[in-house]
């Protein structure tokens, strides 16, 4: 019986104008030790991104968001950052930012699985059940 890991994930929030503090959940930075996952997930709705700010630069934002992804990954393709061990990575994905796209409190989970976890807390942190 597998026995479960402990993982730490935040949730990504795009606040269109940083100065209104208004943000709506975009994705979710997830990682575990144990199974040396460091995974994001990312999912724009951009009929509430235009609802915050009908100006707003939708591809622009959806390539900043990838760079959650391509850090996540590692590797050239991902810059200096990406060149960092795992560990590094998290904490740099993590970090407080004052800017468009930033990560909320980091939280703690368990899991057998991260990758299943992680698409569990996209489900229930960034995507809108429509109304029954």
């Amino acid at each position: 019986m597998p026995t479960p890991s402990s993982f730490d994930y935040a949730i990504i929030r795009l606040v269109p104008r940083v100065e209104r503090e208004e943000f709506i959940n975009v994705g979710v930075v997830l990682f575990c030790v144990q199974h040396r996952f460091l995974g994001a997930r990312v999912e724009l709705d951009e009929a509430r991104l235009k609802a915050l700010s009908p100006d707003a630069d939708v591809e622009l934002l959806k390539g900043h968001l990838e760079s959650f992804r391509r850090v996540c990954a590692g590797g050239k393709d991902a810059g200096p950052i990406g060149r960092l061990p795992q560990k590094e990575r998290w904490h740099w994905l993590v970090a407080p930012r004052s800017t468009m796209l930033q990560t909320g409190p980091v939280h703690v989970g368990l899991c057998e699985d991260p990758d299943r976890s992680l698409e569990h807390l996209l489900d229930t942190m960034v995507r809108v059940k429509p109304a029954v």
